[in-house]
């Protein structure tokens, strides 16, 4: 039954956070906890930091701890850090010293350009989970990584690794997600890692999803996850068809997640600055968009002065205590 579906032990809406980082390129780490605090204010239950969306591939292991600690140790919902990599004796390193910041959890992406066995996957899987205490989420997104974990690798190591507990699902395969939440051990739990799949996947037993647009969308994001919950899967449909287009805003050919998220933070007035190469600078074209999604969808940039802005229902947005929320 939909209301029966379970919330996320990370929390049901887990914003993949983008990376502040400063005009000369160096980490904001006062811009991320202002923009943690907005998102924790905003519809976001929890956090990944230094995943895809915050530029993990050209943040220093320095600069991921800092950022982990940070803002683990600036907001009460749960956070999640990106430690995995392609190279397993540097996952296994940053998934040690990871314990230290204060983190809910490890995320871990299959190793990309690599394109291992499934055996090698199992064994890198293992090896990074057995370097730490937190509970590990797995992150299948084989359009990045060039490689799928195969849902035999996925449930054997849900069986026999037990702080693996979670897979960020972005394969994009309903059917075979499906078949892994059926044979899944308890406890065990399936995050959309895909917008756009999230009202399917939660049709099948996810338990939230780890969202890009939720840093626009957050509060929607999970109203219609709660509509779903209560048992009205039309007006979920409803719902979900309305985001939609917001959704799609997040990634394209010419300019790839997460170009559109910091374009649309910064048209919010929160901090994000520029991607770092290869990723960035921002195409054209694309600030005056996301400007336009903003007006869209009703949002008020955050206020300067620090008092409320209003949210898109006209409803005050809390005050997280930072200058710009």
């Amino acid at each position: 039954m939909p209301s029966a579906t379970p919330s996320g032990r990370f929390g049901t809406v887990v914003t993949a956070m983008v990376t502040p980082f400063a005009e000369d390129g160096a980490l904001d780490v006062d811009g991320a906890v202002t923009l943690a605090r907005w998102l924790a204010a905003n519809g976001s239950d929890g956090l990944v930091l230094a995943g895809t969306t915050g530029e993990a591939s050209v943040l220093d292991d320095r600069e991921k701890l800092t950022l982990w600690e940070a803002v683990a140790g600036a907001v009460t919902v749960p956070v999640v850090a990106g430690t995995g990599s392609n190279d397993t004796d540097h996952s296994v390193r940053l998934t040690r010293a990871v314990g230290a910041t204060g983190v809910a959890g490890a995320l871990v992406v299959t190793p990309y350009y690599n394109r291992p066995s499934q055996d090698g996957l199992r064994r890198h899987f293992t090896a990074v989970a057995g370097a730490t205490d937190l509970p590990v989420m797995l992150y299948d997104i084989p359009v990045r990584a060039g490689r799928r974990i195969a849902a035999d690798t996925l449930l054997g190591l849900a069986r026999d690794v037990p702080n693996i507990v979670a897979v960020k699902d972005a394969a994009g395969d309903v059917v075979g997600s499906s078949r892994v939440v059926a044979a899944a051990p308890d406890g065990f739990e399936l995050y959309s890692g895909d917008d756009a799949y999230t009202l399917p996947l939660l049709a099948v037993g996810a338990v939230g999803v780890v969202s890009v647009s939720a840093h626009w969308i957050g509060r929607a994001l999970g109203a219609m996850i709660a509509t779903f919950r209560a048992g009205d899967v039309a007006g979920a449909a409803r719902a979900n068809a309305a985001l939609l287009d917001a959704m799609a805003f997040q990634s394209s050919d010419a300019a790839p997640n997460p170009l559109p998220a910091k374009a649309v933070c910064r048209a919010l007035g929160l901090p994000a600055g520029q991607c770092r190469l290869p990723m960035g600078p921002a195409p054209a074209g694309l600030d005056e968009a996301a400007a336009e999604l903003v007006g869209d969808l009703g949002l008020v940039p955050a206020a300067p002065s620090g008092r409320p802005a209003a949210g898109p229902s006209g409803s005050p947005v809390p005050a997280t205590g930072s200058p710009v929320a």
